[in-house]
Formats: C-alpha cells, sequence, structure tokens
C-alpha cells in the first residue's frame, strides 16, 4: 500500500486538475444534500472549517446555517499543542488568514463553543473510504478533537475523493456519513 504522504500528493493532483466551474457546482449540489439530512435540521451549532480552494465549498453551507439562525462554529488550530478549539463567527470578516493560507476565527473577536455544544461537526479530509474512514492533510488535529466529541460527524466530498482503500491507525475515528454531490453515505452499520 502506498505511503499517507504519497495518498495526499496524489489526491491533491487529482482536486487540482478539476475545472472551477465543476468544483463549484459540486459544491451547490453538495450543500443541497445536507440540507436535507436530519442532523443538519436539528442541529442548533455546527462545528465546520472554511475550505480553501480546492476543497467542498463550505461557505454556502455557513451562509444555509446564518439563515437558518445556527450557531458557526469554525476551528482555531493551535499548533504547539497539536490541538484546536473552534469559535463562533456571526460573519466571514471575522476571520483571518494564517499559515498555509487557511482563514481561522479572530480570538479578540469571537467566543469559544465547547465540543459538547456542538450538535453537529463537519469533518474535512483529502480521500475517504465508504466505511468512513478517512485521510486528512497530516496534522493530526481532528482526530485528536474526535476522540473527545459525542455529537454527529459528515464529511463533505467529491466523488474522486472515494477511494477503494486507506491505512487505518489505531487512533483513527470515523465518520458517521459522507455526503458527495451524488449521493449520502451511512457508514456505519
Amino acid at each position: 500500500m502506498k505511503t499517507k504522504q504519497d495518498m495526499r500528493k496524489e489526491m491533491k493532483r487529482t482536486l487540482h486538475s478539476i475545472d472551477k466551474i465543476t468544483l463549484h457546482t459540486w459544491s451547490r449540489e453538495i450543500t443541497e444534500q445536507v440540507l436535507s439530512l436530519p442532523e443538519w435540521m436539528n442541529a442548533k451549532t455546527i462545528g465546520i472549517t472554511i475550505s480553501g480552494e480546492y476543497e467542498v465549498n463550505t461557505k454556502y453551507l455557513i451562509e444555509k446555517a446564518w439563515e437558518s439562525k445556527k450557531r458557526v462554529a469554525v476551528p482555531k488550530c493551535h499548533p504547539k499543542t497539536k490541538t484546536m478549539t473552534f469559535r463562533e463567527i456571526t460573519s466571514f470578516s471575522q476571520l483571518e488568514v494564517v499559515y498555509y493560507g487557511l482563514q481561522e476565527p479572530i480570538e479578540e473577536q469571537t467566543q469559544e463553543v465547547l465540543h459538547k455544544e456542538m450538535d453537529l461537526l463537519f469533518v474535512p479530509g483529502l480521500s475517504f473510504v465508504t466505511n468512513g474512514y478517512r485521510l486528512g492533510h497530516g496534522g493530526g488535529f481532528y482526530d485528536r478533537y474526535l476522540a473527545k466529541y459525542q455529537g454527529n460527524t459528515v464529511s463533505l466530498a467529491f466523488p474522486k475523493q472515494l477511494v477503494e482503500v486507506l491505512p487505518v491507525e489505531p487512533f483513527d475515528l470515523p465518520v458517521q456519513k459522507i455526503v458527495t454531490n451524488t449521493q449520502v453515505i451511512e457508514t456505519h452499520d
């Protein structure tokens, strides 16, 4: 089996080869799929990342969450401790660009949201297998966070991000659902 590093590089190349219009269309379709999930409809507070250029665009979902009066919490990474906390944003202006071009909440303008306050957590990843395991970006931030998190977990993926096999480590935790533009995959038995 390929190394995780090789798999990450390969998937990044694949994602970069998809044209922007297709990515935009797929992101819109994925958003529509999410809006019909019971986990979404029942959630009062969601945890969600601010997407990068070649990821499922989460801004649509964030706007829909605000429209339906949900609290939106986005992650703030703490590289020294390899941990992250979530902070509530009420506007995209409360974000700043940090390392690697990632957007994170500005601490002075936002309040921390504890993991037990979030009903639904969107877990990012580069590649996914249909049993819910994922290949992340390699920092381990989400694996550490998921160890404490008890709520619902969903990952958003383009069809090309679904793969046959991934190396699974003992500390890896699967997500409950994976939503693509064409299907909602229930990952647990």
